[in-house]
């Protein structure tokens, strides 16, 4: 079977090239560790310098040793080289991601390993690391990992379908990073890879545990966790009922935590595929309802009523004024409908467009088509 394996990244690969019998070389690790969470635009010249010069070293390393010595020098490149029992050509069809912190020691690590990856004939490995993704403070590693796990909910889901077995190689990265993909991969990963520590590198398989979300629970809460989702900040009442660990807080208003999401990510199918939820600002023609039921496909509704919340919530803050609707670089493209009088319509995918009247602060929606010719010559 195909993999798909998801290696986090951390920076030992860099660090162990230190030449820590040199005096020259006493406080490189020291200025690495402290400036570990930085960017490439806020790190000093002096310390870039010592990344540049371990980077050479990595590389020239990676490309002069035998295999026990690459798998000693790189946490991540032990755990694929422990995933293939030492043959990467077993590989060659797998695909790669390698997951690092939006760091300049991050991403300088990541690289090295792509490109020794590559040279091995794995040319299907690529980079992500998410916005943000950092140790430097709790917000920032929050944004980092809500940041992923979008991600993952984009990428992985269309692999597992065409049938690629999903692989979480935690040996590299920090440990704060290891911990919560630890969790996540129990939604998302058919087997978690760790390695034993010692001369032997045994491997260790966690397969996935048989866990499903209860979206029983959540279903009277749909409406708000859609909402919030859309990226709308709610007030405690209205969320009053959600569970505490799906919540967070900002700018006094309650959104979705990383963990709301990564449930949500789970249960929005089942709970967006159902009746048309009754968003406000929203008024559903009987027309359009009966749209609605001739789909029968999941994914259809579900985008149709996610973009249905956004744009509620738009509509929302702006007091029912569609001029925000016009503004909006998500994709709904609200406009006019050519040679239509007052009618107007969004966007829900490229082809798939939602007729609507504006009066008095909300939408009065009417067709819900995917042919736009059929929306151009029926509106109503």
């Amino acid at each position: 079977m195909r993999r798909v394996i998801l290696s986090t990244i951390g920076t030992s690969l860099l660090t162990n090239q230190i030449n820590r019998a040199n005096p020259e070389e006493k406080d490189w690790y020291p200025q690495l560790r402290d400036r570990a969470n930085l960017n490439e635009q806020d790190t000093p010249e002096t310390v870039k310098k010592i990344i540049s010069t371990l980077e050479e070293r990595a590389n020239k390393q990676l490309d002069n040793v035998q295999i026990p010595q690459i798998r000693r020098a790189s946490a991540e490149l032990n755990g694929i080289y422990g995933v293939y029992q030492e043959d990467l050509t077993q590989g060659k069809e797998d695909y790669h991601f390698l997951i690092a912190t939006d760091t300049i020691q991050g991403k300088i690590t990541a690289q090295i390993v792509e490109n020794f990856l590559r040279k091995q004939g794995l040319t299907n490995t690529s980079i992500y690391a998410p916005s943000g993704l950092s140790t430097i403070s709790t917000e920032a590693f929050s944004v980092g990992i809500d940041d992923l796990i979008v991600w993952l909910q984009e990428t992985i889901p269309p692999l597992r379908e065409s049938k690629y077995k999903i692989c979480f190689n935690l040996v590299g990265s920090f440990k704060s990073l290891q911990g919560y993909l630890n969790t996540i991969g129990m939604f998302y990963a058919d087997e978690i890879i760790y390695i034993f520590e010692g001369q032997k590198s045994d491997l260790i398989t966690i397969p996935r545990l048989p866990i499903s979300v209860d979206t029983s629970l959540f279903k009277p809460y749909t409406m708000q966790l859609a909402l919030l989702d859309s990226g709308a900040g709610l007030s405690p009442q209205e969320t009053n009922g959600i569970p505490e660990t799906m919540l967070g807080k900002f700018d006094g208003k309650m959104v979705l935590s990383t963990w709301g999401n990564l449930i949500w990510n789970q249960c929005k199918d089942d709970l967006l595929s159902g009746d048309l939820i009754p968003f406000s600002r929203l008024e559903y023609q009987d027309s359009f309802r009966a749209d609605y039921n001739k789909v029968k496909e999941k994914h259809k509704r579900v985008k149709l009523q996610e973009t249905l919340a956004k744009v509620s919530r738009l509509l929302n803050e702006s007091n029912g004024d569609t001029a925000i609707l016009k503004q909006d670089g998500g994709g709904i493209k609200y406009s006019k409908l050519k040679n239509q009088g007052n009618i107007d319509h969004f966007r829900i995918t490229q082809s798939v467009r939602v007729t609507c009247v504006s009066s008095q602060g909300q939408l009065n929606l009417h067709h819900y088509d995917e042919q736009h010719d059929d929306i151009n010559n029926n509106p109503f």
